[in-house]
């Protein structure tokens, strides 16, 4: 049965419960969003899904709450909040709903629950607590910082604030797996260019786009560089080794660093070469011709160095 009512706790929030909200809205569009403790509205129903409120996890009975005693945990004993219940049962059918290929919905689901839900799992459960300088950037700390000053005695102000804070939420959310849903289709065309590059070390790709990745997941360790088109030039980028760090496979050459135009060409000798960063990890050139030529430049020097 569809929902007509969507039901969380009244009061200040947290990011679970608007997270969770993000979810169920998009799902559930025509449902009211009550925020309530009253017992008549946080006891289970048919015409209601009930989130972190009610002091029950059954999802038969459409309510997630993780605050009681033998609170669900997750298969490897860490905690869930709201968020990662509502996620783990209605997360497919959202990643659909968004236009996810049906395809990649295992994938951007489990990606998404690693890297987005289990955080706010672990910082709602005090599992894990964000310190440091940015402690106060995390998502979880952001969306709370929405909530209205202690002094503000307008009534309605927790429910404005909920729903001004759930657009917010609901861009991150929708961003985060637009993200990782297009790092999905990056690796098809990857794996595609990889297959067609053979054995040569420069990678032509169609247009700029996540690339590491699925040069890792083909095992392709012969290649140094990528050259891609951009609006209105070609550009040149190094590899790096890891997610973490700088290091890359090879440096573009030492004699082009910081150099743009005329400089670059008469260094490079190539015509048509327009600028090399000075950390030597990116170039450009005004044409493919040009570009290519800068490529197997780096190329050789890497391989003779």
């Amino acid at each position: 049965m569809i929902p007509a009512f969507l039901v969380t706790h009244s009061g200040g929030f947290h990011a679970d419960e608007l997270l969770s909200s993000v979810v169920l809205t998009r799902l559930f569009p025509q449902a009211r969003i009550v925020r309530s403790r009253a017992p008549e509205w946080i006891t289970p129903g048919q015409d209601r899904i009930i989130y972190d409120v009610g002091g029950a996890y059954d999802a038969a009975a459409q309510i997630f709450d993780h605050h009681q005693r033998g609170a669900p945990l997750r298969d490897d004993g860490q905690p869930f909040s709201s968020f990662g219940l509502v996620w783990k049962h209605f997360g497919r059918d959202y990643l659909l709903a968004f236009g996810v290929p049906e395809a990649h919905v295992e994938a951007v689901h489990a990606a998404f629950d690693t890297s987005f839900v289990l955080p706010i799992d672990l910082v709602d459960n005090g599992a894990a607590s964000p310190s440091g300088p940015l402690a106060g950037l995390s998502l979880s700390s952001l969306l709370e910082t929405l909530k209205p000053d202690f002094d503000n005695t307008d009534p309605e102000a927790d429910d404005r604030a909920f729903h001004d804070a759930l657009a917010i939420a609901r861009s991150f959310v929708e961003a985060g797996i637009g993200r990782r849903a297009a790092k999905l289709r990056a690796e098809t065309i990857v794996q595609q260019a990889i297959v067609a590059t053979g054995s040569a070390r420069v990678l032509e790709l169609p247009m700029g786009m996540p690339f590491r990745p699925a040069i890792e997941k083909a095992g392709a360790d012969h290649l140094l560089f990528v050259v891609h088109p951009r609006e209105k030039d070609w550009c040149l980028t190094t590899i790096r080794r890891s997610d973490e760090g700088f290091e890359v496979r090879a440096d573009l050459p030492a004699a082009w660093a910081g150099l743009t135009n005329g400089d670059l060409e008469a260094v490079s000798g190539v015509a048509g070469a327009s600028f090399c960063h000075n950390g030597r990890f990116v170039a450009a050139a005004r044409t493919r011709e040009a570009v290519l030529a800068m490529a197997e430049l780096a190329v050789n020097e890497a391989i003779s160095g």
